[in-house]
């Protein structure tokens, strides 16, 4: 039977009074040590997102809520998108990557270096519709081994990057702590980035689909940090805090919150008509309908 949780939609800004949905929040899965990359697959319903420290990727089959493991080991893998042909995209920690699974099941590795050296370990990463895929990576993954392999950095810091439909790496954007969640606008004209060593989100335009310019401070968490971020169809940046969700107007101010038992990491909008909302929350992943939609994106 699957756990029920009240859900509690904390109003901060007249603009949030009508988002809401379900009364209650589903806990679909526990038992994790840490939940992170949610990626909602419509063609097979379900949700793929990793438990991190016990290395291994699971699937929650929304047809009969089944939870299954899909890998593991799993390479530490964290955040991760659907690309435009259904294809995952992942962030690695352990091997210090971005891959991709085709649909026959193979691997592909679209990047592990920066001019000659390792990645730290790849966090979250989106795709444009020009093929081109955004990642961050900060250095979670080789500070401990509970999280990835220990190790030395081979870079100057932690950045975002991205990898050009023809498999060129470039460094997009620097001065961060540590680069986490991001997110694209749905006309893809802006990119969100949360720094969650400084507890904020950062709003770059993007010039030509394929550089940044900018890069102002957006909003500042005010319970514990940001992690994941996703945009719904009003254009509200939603982000993973240590309370729950936070829901943020285009112009940056703090509508509300949907809180939550524990601290979030990650989220994803699904379902037919992307109102159905994945949590990813320490041990957990919660799942809501909710009354308004996730933003779709150019094919």
């Amino acid at each position: 039977m699957v756990e029920k949780v009240r859900a509690r939609f904390e109003v901060l800004d007249e603009r949030f009074a009508k988002v809401g949905g379900d009364e209650w929040l589903e806990r679909v899965f526990d038992g994790g040590r840490w939940t992170e990359g949610p990626a909602y697959v419509p063609a097979g319903r379900y949700l793929v997102f990793s438990d991190i420290p016990n290395d291994r990727v699971l699937r929650w089959d929304e047809t009969t809520g089944a939870v299954g493991v899909l890998r593991a080991p799993a390479d530490y893998a964290n955040g991760r998108t659907l690309d435009r042909l259904g294809r995952l995209v992942s962030c690695e920690q352990g091997t210090r990557r971005v891959t991709r699974i085709e649909h026959d099941g193979s691997l592909t590795v679209l990047a592990d270096r920066y001019r000659g050296n390792r990645f730290n370990s790849p966090n979250d990463v989106v795709e444009h519709s020009d093929g081109g895929i955004w990642f961050t990576d900060p250095s979670y993954g080789i500070d401990s081994d509970y999280e990835g392999i220990r190790a030395p950095s081979e870079l100057d810091g932690c950045h975002v990057y991205r990898i050009g439909p023809a498999g060129e790496v470039d460094r997009v954007a620097g001065d961060f702590e540590r680069p986490n969640g991001l997110a694209f606008s749905a006309d893809e004209s802006i990119l969100y980035v949360g720094d969650s060593g400084r507890g904020h989100i950062r709003r770059f335009t993007v010039d030509g689909g394929a550089k940044l310019a900018g890069g102002e401070v957006f909003a500042t968490c005010d319970a514990g940090t940001f992690d994941g971020l996703r945009l719904d169809t009003e254009g509200r940046v939603w982000a993973a805090a240590h309370d729950g969700l936070h829901c943020f107007a285009p112009d940056g101010g703090l509508l509300g919150k949907l809180h939550v038992p524990e601290v979030t990491s990650n989220l994803a909008f699904g379902g037919a008509r992307r109102n159905h909302l994945f949590i990813t929350a320490t041990t957990s992943v919660y799942a809501i309908r909710l009354n308004i939609n996730g933003a779709a994106y150019p094919s």
